[in-house]
């Protein structure tokens, strides 16, 4: 892999001789009851001194950061135990080591992989705006120069790499330590994207109200920590990760940040405007489509390493894309919605020991699972042939809503996730067709799936058919 991945890759790492029970696990929790420690050893410091305070312990100073948010000198020498001390070192600094672990990176309740380096970049450059609306610095200390230095990696190295996205897994989603990425590098990690997403919504949310008396730990309790009920998505608050896609497509405006990209790479990059100026465009293009597509289309996508899955047995079938039909299912056992990642993680494996060990399929029927904590579960996914339809496994997607729908209905978020943004993503990467027909399970044989409540909503969505030939 290559050397340079990212913006902050050259910081020294604490020697692993030292380590403490405090490095153990990786994930935001962690991250929250060390911000907790630091608070309580510095009382009475802003968020805005606690941010670059500690960015001053692990080091970050690059010529881009201090052009934005100034020289680190001023800020102040935190005072904390070395055991947070070196754990704070080893979860901020990002690196990609040349076996493919990513450090940097912890994981969050919703399932998502976050690199704190450029969330906290996001926050500082927010805390330290004095105008709501044009805060310095906050793209390109979150996006900008990750993105346009994958693109022109990627354009020199198209076989080796991908533009951007690259995802992993970790070794475990309960106590997480390592995270590993799987498929073909890219400079612009998943992590790294989600943390400078994150970076620039928390940026933009401290920039336009006056914060001076909420602590860092807090505000990174109420976004990343939140809870759902029942209900879902549907009555939580607006500034929370879960809902990160969409305050991401509001915040947002898709032609400047291109606009940015192109300039970093021509500015700063060594791309040469002039003799390379067909191949900038094409970078340009490709890589911030699929980046638009990826993050602001399509619902969150967690794969099957992200949600622990088995081996698929024996060989699978590919499917012959796009897919003439959509048939929608409800998993009637787990009856209740899962309304977090671990739980609808640990549904997933449940259903697909079952579909495995007891049905004797190959793997989980379906192609993909609709949670109720904002995620869309990979099942067999979008290449396989599943075992969802009998007879029509072939020819169509079989989407299934983690419960039991027979009397209630999923929450609206969920809903519009499977209705709106799943199908938009489907068929704007070929794998279902933009004439698809929509249907019901109970449609196809003689069951009660999606359960009677659901089956009567989506008589109403777009593309459904009474008739299935």
């Amino acid at each position: 892999m290559n050397s340079r991945w990212g913006l902050f890759v050259s910081l020294l790492m604490v020697s692993a001789s030292c380590r403490t029970d405090a490095t153990i696990t990786r994930n935001m929790n962690d991250v929250i009851k060390a911000v907790e420690s630091i608070e309580n050893e510095n009382p009475g410091l802003s968020m805005l001194e606690v941010v670059k305070g500690i960015r001053k312990t692990v080091g970050f100073q690059t010529n881009l950061i201090e052009n934005y948010l100034g020289d680190e000198s001023d800020a102040h020498n935190l005072a904390m135990k070395p055991s947070v001390a070196e754990y704070v070192s080893e979860v901020v600094h990002h690196k990609v080591s040349q076996f493919g672990e990513e450090k940097g990176v912890v994981l969050t309740l919703d399932g998502s992989n976050v690199a704190l380096a450029p969330m906290l970049l996001g926050l500082e450059a927010g805390l330290q705006s004095t105008t709501k609306n044009l805060i310095p610095g906050l793209y390109p200390l979150t996006l900008t120069e990750n993105l346009a230095a994958s693109f022109l990696h990627h354009a020199r190295n198209e076989q080796t790499t991908v533009p951007l996205g690259t995802k992993g897994f970790w070794d475990s989603i309960k106590f997480p330590k390592v995270y590993t990425l799987s498929g073909l590098p890219s400079l612009a990690t998943d992590a790294l994207l989600t943390g400078g997403i994150d970076g620039i919504i928390l940026g933009s949310e401290v920039a336009k109200f006056n914060h001076l008396e909420i602590s860092l730990s807090n505000l990174l309790k109420s976004y990343y920590g939140h809870k759902l009920d029942r209900a879902g998505l549907d009555a939580a608050p607006h500034l929370i990760s879960q809902k990160r896609r969409i305050n991401f497509r509001k915040l947002l405006r898709f032609s400047s940040l291109k606009k940015q990209i192109a300039d970093a790479l021509t500015n700063h990059l060594g791309f040469d405007k002039n003799s390379d100026l067909k191949t900038l465009d094409a970078v340009m293009h490709k890589g911030f489509e699929k980046f638009a597509f990826v993050y602001a289309v399509c619902p969150n996508i967690i794969t099957r390493s992200q949600w622990g899955a088995a081996a698929y047995i024996g060989s699978p079938t590919y499917l012959s894309l796009p897919v003439p039909y959509l048939f929608i299912h409800h998993t009637y056992e787990p009856s209740k919605p899962c309304t977090t990642f671990e739980q609808c993680a640990s549904d997933m494996r449940s259903m697909q020991k079952f579909h495995q060990q007891t049905n004797g399929w190959d793997d989980i029927g379906y192609s993909f699972v609709a949670g109720s904590d904002g995620n869309l579960y990979e099942g067999r996914g979008w290449n396989w042939v599943g075992a969802h339809t009998k007879g029509y496994n072939s020819k169509g997607y079989g989407v299934s809503f983690i419960g039991d729908f027979t009397s209630s209905l999923p929450g609206k978020s969920a809903i519009d996730m499977v209705r709106y943004d799943f199908t938009k993503c489907a068929v704007d990467a070929g794998g279902l067709s933009s004439s698809y027909s929509l249907y019901g399970h109970r449609q196809a044989t003689s069951t009660d799936c999606p359960g009677n409540t659901l089956y009567q909503e989506i008589q109403s969505w777009e593309h459904y058919k009474s008739y299935l030939p």
